[in-house]
């Protein structure tokens, strides 16, 4: 299957996000404008045969750091490169504009994602633990 990417909305991000079965919290259109406004921010959309498949959100912490903010993959479609598509071009994205390295946050209950991550030479810098582990947040680090 071929993976096409393109430059999305917010608006489509949305769209997509919430038809996501993991995130049990959303944030609205509006929190997400809200996020990105008045800082750089690259919001990237992969589809299969015309069909939106996955997308990757993040903005700019600071001119050096770049983080890596919502993304996914709908399950029809994982492990069919889409992720690692949608990740390698906001990494080439941050790199072309100067940023040094990517910070990305998730929870422990993200298995998949986690090991994504790793495989893909991201480090672990942080943990901040939540009553319930499953919950914890996941904060790694990779160097551009």
């Amino acid at each position: 299957m071929t993976v096409l990417l393109r430059p999305a909305s917010a608006k489509e991000i949305h769209l997509l996000y919430a038809q996501l079965p993991e995130f049990d919290t959303r944030h609205s259109l509006l929190e997400i404008e809200m996020r990105l406004q008045n800082k750089p921010h690259h919001l990237l959309m992969a589809e299969a045969a015309g069909r939106p498949a996955g997308f990757v959100t993040g903005y700019a912490l600071d001119s050096m750091q770049f983080r890596g903010w919502l993304g996914g993959v709908l399950p029809q479609y994982r492990r069919r490169g889409f992720a690692s598509a949608l990740w390698t071009a906001q990494e080439e994205w941050a790199g072309v504009r100067g940023y040094s390295n990517i910070i990305v946050k998730t929870r422990n209950r993200f298995q998949g994602m986690l090991l994504f991550l790793i495989t893909n030479h991201y480090r672990l810098t942080r943990v901040d633990a939540q009553d319930d582990e499953e919950e914890n947040l996941i904060w790694l680090a990779k160097s551009l």
